[in-house]
């Protein structure tokens, strides 16, 4: 499984690769590059973008783009797009298995990092050097570079690097058996690759702990983490990675000897590789098959298989796979007999195994491991030593500033004897003052508390002395008025008698044909006339009469009033008073009382000619609405009662047709009715907003949508004010 976890880890060691074919970014690109060919900075990071659009699809054309971009940044000198162009050419050799020039790239642009103290981009250059060693089958190099970058990534903040380099490690320990050490690293990974979302890391963690299971022959967790990879990759569109764990699943199945599982996976893995013209991995999953013909005892098979796996493996140099294929020829030439040529290749086998996994290499490893952690740890110990050079130092001046506090210490205590002397006498001449101003500040309180009363008193004598007055002057002209609108009307109805007189008197005389209907056209509009008069003129009677209840005045005596009861008794009057003058009108009465409300101060006679105004408004509301409506609509009239922190109050609420938004500011305006004409004097809501507000110093609002409902919500003041 070497091969595929090293690919899997190729994946994430650059930005994810697109998928094959043509792209609307690379074809953006493109054209950028084609209609503007200025060569700068920018035209060098838009080649090395293209290259890697196409790097997938288009192997050699990415290589030449990321040449170009190499060339131009070396002629405009600039280092920071030369070192990415060469970290991309030193990925694209390696995905062609072209290591040679893959490593003369990364090693380039290792030194060119270094001369920047580049430490992000050096540890990304370890990690290439480490991918293109373990590919070659060479896991102590690649373990030495691993470990060479892990340093530097973590020095730069670079924990996208750093976590790639302790997967790569990981998979080197796994590949060598050191299990004790993958595993955490591998756990450790994946956990990070779930928390960041970086799915390519968690399909390369999946893919090497399975691997390691398989190779402790522990099956059932083998085959679990295989199949958790193998549903990821999945789900990312991820081929390679699909090829790479079906790969896995064929070969645990194999080793259990469930022969059938194990070549359906194996095929699938091999349909997947050609379909992706996966050329380098294509020998691991014919050595798969062929592992898998063997245990099925069909040698033939196997051996076409392994020799052509062989052959593609010597010519990408994958020492992993060699020593593979030189155990699967012979087992198959034993297993037919020939066991000259089974010698031959149980040799070549043993020569790859002391290359990849023998005493020298774990030696070598072992050595590369300790020194990092010896080098780890003495730079540990250098900063603690530099941190303990510093504490002795500061101490030294702490010391220093200490003796000459202490110096200065015995003067500051004589002078803080005197200081202590004097904040004594200023404290207790302070005491004094304070409670001097104590008994000022109570004495200003209570005068201006008996001012603003006063004021209050003050502001309600002129109030209900304005009233009074404009209430006189009210009545005095609301009862001048009314004998001539009574002269009016009477005349009205005398004239209309007349007027019927005179149509019966004309009637009886001859008349001409030609004059006899314009006279009797202009009797007509005479008899009208005269009932328009004694309309406007009962309109008239109604208003003076609405003006004189207007500035009737009461006792104003307030007195403990039960509003729950007042309430109750104005919506069944008003509701049998409505009845009384419309015969079919029918409404839903909803009460809903609070039940310890207790007694208000208020005057009970002004209040009641509230409620019954908001209460009849509120009839003719749902009445109006049903007759728009018809049976469909079901008319209700709620009143409710609710105690606050300092106020109580009462809604009086109807499902009616509602006011509009442009009238609803204007509804307390004296003689302002939005009833049909006729019908409404317009000094109900105005009576009954000064009763309210300039009457108890109480509060009257109103909320309403249009077709839906209209609220109007009295408050009563409970605090002191009320009983003024």
């Amino acid at each position: 499984m070497k091969p595929f976890v090293v690919l899997l880890l190729l994946r994430f060691a650059l930005p994810t690769l697109p998928a094959p074919g043509q792209t609307p970014r690379a074809d953006s690109l493109r054209l950028l590059l084609q209609t503007q060919p200025r060569a700068d900075t920018t035209r060098v990071r838009r080649l090395r973008r293209l290259a890697q659009e196409l790097s997938a699809a288009d192997a050699p054309q990415a290589t030449k783009l990321s040449r170009a971009a190499l060339s131009l940044a070396r002629q405009l000198h600039d280092a920071v797009g030369e070192g990415q162009a060469l970290l991309s050419l030193a990925n694209l050799h390696r995905r062609q298995a072209d290591y040679g020039p893959a490593r003369a790239y990364a090693e380039e642009a290792l030194r060119l990092f270094a001369r920047r103290a580049d430490r992000r981009s050096q540890g990304k250059a370890w990690l290439q050097l480490s991918l293109i060693d373990d590919m070659q089958g060479n896991p102590a190099p690649a373990l030495a570079a691993a470990l060479k970058g892990l340093p530097l990534a973590e020095k730069a903040g670079d924990a996208q690097t750093k976590t790639r380099l302790q997967t790569a490690i990981g998979s080197i320990y796994g590949q060598m058996g050191n299990y004790d050490e993958a595993l955490p690293m591998l756990q450790a990974t994946l956990r990070s690759g779930q928390q960041t979302g970086d799915y390519q890391l968690v399909l390369s963690a999946l893919n090497d702990i399975g691997s390691s299971y398989q190779k402790l022959k522990k099956w059932p967790q083998a085959l679990v983490y295989y199949q958790r990879a193998l549903q990821l990759s999945r789900q990312l569109g991820d081929p390679l990675g699909e090829a790479g764990n079906e790969t896995g699943l064929a070969e645990v199945y194999g080793l259990q000897g469930n022969q059938a599982q194990a070549l359906a996976h194996g095929l699938r893995a091999r349909q997947l590789v050609r379909a992706t013209h996966d050329n380098y991995n294509l020998p691991s999953v014919e050595l798969m098959i062929a592992r898998a013909y063997v245990l099925a005892h069909r040698p033939d098979s196997a051996l076409a298989l392994a020799r052509h796996a062989l052959l593609l493996s010597q010519r990408t140099r994958s020492n992993d796979n060699i020593r593979n294929a030189g155990d699967i020829l012979a087992q198959a030439y034993a297993q037919r007999g020939n066991f000259a040529q089974a010698y031959r290749y149980r040799n070549l086998q043993m020569a790859y195994n002391d290359t990849l996994s023998g005493e020298d290499t774990q030696r070598r490893t072992s050595a590369l491991r300790y020194d990092y952690e010896l080098d780890k740890k003495q730079s540990q110990i250098a900063l603690l030593t530099k941190t303990r050079q510093l504490q002795i130092q500061t101490n030294a001046r702490q010391r220093q500033q200490l003796y000459g506090l202490l110096a200065g210490l015995g003067g500051v205590v004589l002078v803080a004897g005197l200081l202590l002397r004097n904040i004594f006498l200023k404290q207790r001449a302070n005491r004094h003052l304070n409670e001097k101003n104590v008994q000022i500040a109570a004495h200003r309180d209570d005068l201006d508390r008996t001012l603003t009363e006063l004021q209050a008193t003050q502001n309600q004598l002129v109030q209900r002395e304005k009233m009074a007055s404009l209430g006189e002057l009210t009545a005095g002209v609301a009862h001048e008025m009314q004998n001539p609108l009574n002269f009016v009307t009477n005349f009205a109805d005398l004239s209309v008698e007349l007027v019927a007189e005179l149509a019966e008197a004309l009637a009886a005389e001859p008349l001409s044909a030609g004059g006899k209907p314009g006279i009797e056209q202009l009797l007509q509009d005479l008899t009208q006339n005269q009932a328009k008069i004694h309309h406007h003129g009962r309109r008239a009677d109604r208003i003076v009469k609405s003006m004189l209840e207007h500035s009737r005045t009461s006792s104003g005596q307030r007195e403990p009033t039960d509003l729950n009861a007042l309430a109750e008794e104005y919506l069944r009057l008003a509701y049998h008073g409505w009845r009384a003058k419309n015969k079919d009108f029918n409404a839903k009465l909803t009460t809903d009382f609070a039940p310890r409300l207790g007694l208000v101060q208020a005057v009970p006679q002004d209040l009641s000619r509230v409620l019954l105004n908001l209460l009849t408004n509120a009839f003719y509301a749902v009445a109006a609405k049903s007759k728009q409506v018809g049976e469909a609509y079901h008319p209700e009239v709620c009143v409710q009662t609710r105690r606050l922190k300092n106020t109580v109050q009462v809604r009086v609420r109807d499902n009616g047709n509602g006011i509009p938004g442009d009238v609803r500011a204007k509804i307390f305006q004296p003689f302002f009715t939005t009833k049909p004409s006729g019908e409404g004097t317009g000094l109900g809501l105005s009576l009954s907003y000064d009763i309210v507000t300039k009457g108890h110093g109480g509060t009257l609002t109103v909320e309403s949508q249009e077709g839906e409902y209209t609220e109007f919500t009295i408050g009563l003041p409970t605090g002191p004010e009320s009983r003024a």
